[in-house]
């Protein structure tokens, strides 16, 4: 159990860490579902006319292994875990399909 709060404080922290925006019209909403384990890095708010929504970074925790589910950034999620202590094993792309996990260096879940 401990590791799944030690995951659930890094995946959090991660987040936090990258919800910035220098457009006071929108606003970087940092979700954490932890009953269900499901985080989300989410951009809301309005430029000109335009409607902004946008999740930019979803990350889940499923069977003590981090799956990094979308990543429409250019942070390369796996190396800033992996930075904060966790396994390659315990990280999985979820973003990529099964069959080419195994040729990453993270879990193949």
């Amino acid at each position: 159990m401990a590791t799944l709060e030690n995951y659930r404080q890094i995946v959090r922290e991660l987040l936090a860490e990258h919800a910035t925006n220098n457009d006071p019209n929108i606003e970087s909403q940092v979700i954490y579902d932890t009953e269900h384990d499901h985080y989300q890095l989410v951009d809301i708010g309005w430029q000109g006319l335009q409607r902004i929504y946008a999740c930019y970074v979803h990350i889940d925790i499923k069977d003590g292994k981090i799956w990094i589910q979308h990543n429409m950034t250019e942070i390369d999620l796996g190396q800033e875990l992996v930075a904060r202590g966790v396994p390659p094993s315990d990280i999985i792309l979820g973003l990529h399909a099964p069959y080419k996990r195994p040729y990453t260096n993270y879990g193949v879940a």
